[in-house]
């Protein structure tokens, strides 16, 4: 069993086997799931990439893509 201490500030080092076995660099997100009182710990996948145009599929038709094609 891997063990890890809790600062005053609520803080821990993630011990160096779970970094490895988790494939965890420094700025990656960690996610937390609870179930039935124990912690299941992952690396949490990234967001999707907004696509700011995805919102507006009514200029994404025939005439729009014939009409912007050179552009």
């Amino acid at each position: 069993m891997i063990v890890s201490r809790i600062t005053s500030k609520a803080q821990t080092t993630v011990p160096q086997a779970v970094r490895k076995a988790l494939g965890l660099k420094p700025g990656d997100d960690l996610a937390y799931e609870i179930r039935d009182g124990q912690v299941l710990l992952t690396k949490a996948r990234p967001a999707p990439h907004d696509d700011p145009f995805a919102t507006f599929d009514e200029w994404s038709g025939d005439a729009d893509t014939k009409a912007y094609a050179d552009l």
